[in-house]
């Protein structure tokens, strides 16, 4: 294997909002959530409620983490490249971090991987431990290091070459590059309704391995290495 690939875990997270009952939140978290719903965009008539379930779950202050996939690389037998995952998904979120980190910090050397990771995947783990009072990583314990000392992959970052005009998604370049993409029915965006209104977790962690198998295959082809083959994948059960 080459040895640039040797030590990138690939990952992506799937977040909702703190609680689907935006009724329970205290009047405190109300009133900050007020705040922040004043400074979005929302459709006329919009309350800030409706926004909550809408918004919150990708704002580390409103939301929790439920799955976070990971995949790292290997040599098959006969010499192609392989792909395994695991998956640490639940309702408690300080299990899905704490499984996380443990992992991690089994690690030597690890460079993460993400698509957007730098301004959503990364920060929002991060934050997300500190509130469960969970010790940081080594990999996402960021203070004091200089930009250049940070060494986050995200393919969304590599694609831009410098372009910050505009989000580029990974469903785009995944068909741009004719990648296989199993989206399992579902988006980003319907992850807050499938995990509180069909309460199917399951098929939102078969959505988070999906995409962290089209995130690497994603990769490989910017450093111009071929696809995985499919039987070289073995994801997480």
């Amino acid at each position: 294997m080459n040895a640039d690939l040797r030590d990138i875990l690939f990952l992506d997270i799937e977040t909702v909002a703190c609680t689907d009952d935006y009724t329970t939140l205290d009047e405190r978290m109300k009133v900050q959530w007020s705040r922040k719903a004043s400074f979005l965009k929302r459709e006329e008539g919009i309350t800030d409620e409706q926004l909550f379930h809408q918004r919150a779950g990708i704002y580390a202050e409103f939301g929790k983490v439920i799955c976070i996939v990971v995949g790292k690389l290997f040599d098959t037998e006969n010499g192609a490249l392989g792909l395994k995952t695991k998956a640490f998904y639940g309702h408690d979120e300080k299990q899905v971090l704490t499984g996380f980190k443990a992992l991690v910090d089994k690690l030597e050397t690890v460079r993460f991987c993400a698509h957007n990771g730098k301004e959503f995947d990364y920060p929002y783990m991060s934050r997300r431990m500190l509130v469960n009072s969970i010790p940081l990583p080594a990999p996402l314990n960021l203070a004091g290091k200089k930009s250049w000392e940070v060494n986050h992959l995200d393919t969304m970052e590599l694609w831009k070459f410098g372009d910050y005009k505009h989000y580029t998604s990974l469903d785009l370049l995944a068909a741009i590059f004719n990648i296989p993409s199993s989206k399992n029915g579902i988006d980003g965006s319907q992850v807050n309704s499938v995990y509180y209104k069909e309460q199917d977790l399951e098929r939102i962690n078969d959505y988070c391995v999906s995409d962290v198998v089209v995130l690497t295959q994603l990769y490989l082809r910017m450093k111009g290495l071929p696809l995985l083959e499919e039987q070289n994948i073995i994801t997480a059960s």
